[in-house]
């Protein structure tokens, strides 16, 4: 059997080492929460039918004076950001631990088990492919995560001074507007970081799917989230227009991957195509649909020809905006064409092999 530090512990989620496998992700969570709650807390209450008794349940009303101020989102929101890049660094102290997180575990009783064998919570074992993998943490997602938890960051601190407010006396229609907007533009950005989280460690096409379109939709708003400029809205919805045909495409890959092989499993995708390849199958169905899936990935670094609305994207969103989208957004499309090209379509070692590395 591997020794510990190399093994695979495989959990489910809330399960006893859920928390500590999964600690970033959930301190993007436990911020969504806190954004949405905090900025919110004040002194209404609510009468109890057929009496005068009011007791308070704190959500709406007169705000209190300690979270009325309106750049309150924007810290909770960079505070969130900076814990969750702290975990993912801490998470290399002492050699970095793998975990699996799968919907189902399917334990093996055996009486000798193999080297590649893995542990279910650190102790029972099970045989690999026993089970439905989601998410597998790492040190190549791990990387990956810091790379978007640290430009999501950047982001947020940057954006502190750029969206304008007001004082929270001032009860004008404008100042109320433009107040609200720091809650949403923050937590579009912790949307943004969930995603693309989700994207650094999904091992099923279809979770990889969610995570890259949950990062996508929030993109699409934040490019258009300077609405009162004409370019941030023609650059918003040329992006939203150009993302969403390319999202269709890939999505029907995925159906057309999922109705040869039967799964979205990565694992199993694999070895699915190296049967497809070999002198006995029939590659044509799966590399039309990993061409399709490629389409998804593509327009997320601005391939060609899916680079034509990045111009006005670029030029219609803010600044921190937009070094998102040159950056995390970027990092986010290599970790699918990575997922798609060296996992599920890596070849054998063969004269055609290079052929994978040149379209990487």
């Amino acid at each position: 059997m591997s020794k510990m530090s190399e093994a695979i512990t495989y959990v489910q989620p809330f399960d006893a080492n859920f928390t500590t496998a999964f600690c970033p992700e959930l301190v993007l969570v436990a911020g969504l929460f806190a954004m949405m709650i905090i900025p919110n807390l004040g002194k209404a209450t609510f009468r109890i039918p057929g009496t005068q008794i009011r007791l308070p349940y704190f959500l709406g009303g007169e705000r209190y004076s300690v979270f009325s101020n309106p750049r309150l989102p924007s810290w909770i929101a960079v505070i969130t950001m900076i814990i969750a890049f702290v975990e993912v660094l801490m998470s290399f102290d002492g050699g970095l631990q793998r975990y699996m997180i799968v919907s189902e575990l399917l334990p093996t009783t055996i009486n000798e088990v193999n080297s590649g064998d893995v542990l279910v919570n650190g102790g029972s074992h099970i045989l690999p492919g026993s089970s439905k993998e989601l998410l597998l943490i790492n040190g190549f997602s791990r990387l990956f995560e810091m790379i978007f938890f640290g430009a999501l960051s950047l982001a947020a601190i940057a954006s502190m001074n750029r969206l304008q407010s007001f004082d929270a006396s001032d009860r004008s229609t404008n100042a109320l507007y433009n107040n609200r907007r720091q809650a949403d533009f923050y937590i579009l950005l912790l949307t943004c970081g969930m995603g693309m989280a989700i994207v650094a460690l999904a091992q099923d096409m279809f979770v990889l799917f969610l995570g890259l379109e949950l990062a996508s939709f929030s993109s699409y708003v934040l490019v258009a989230f300077h609405k009162e400029s004409k370019e941030g809205t023609e650059g918003g919805m040329k992006y939203f227009i150009v993302g969403s045909v390319a999202s269709g495409i890939g999505l029907y890959g995925i159906s057309m991957l999922y109705l040869w092989a039967g799964s979205l499993q990565l694992g199993e995708l694999s070895v699915a195509f190296a049967e497809a390849m070999s002198p006995q199958g029939s590659p044509a169905l799966p590399l039309i649909a990993l061409g399709f899936v490629l389409v998804g990935f593509g327009f997320k670094v601005s391939a060609a020809p899916f680079h034509f609305a990045a111009p006005d994207a670029y030029a219609g969103a803010s600044s921190p905006v937009a070094g998102i989208l040159a950056t995390a957004s970027k990092a986010m499309g290599i970790v699918g064409l990575t997922r798609m090209l060296l996992i599920v379509a890596s070849p054998e070692s063969s004269d055609g092999s290079a052929i994978w590395l040149v379209a990487l």
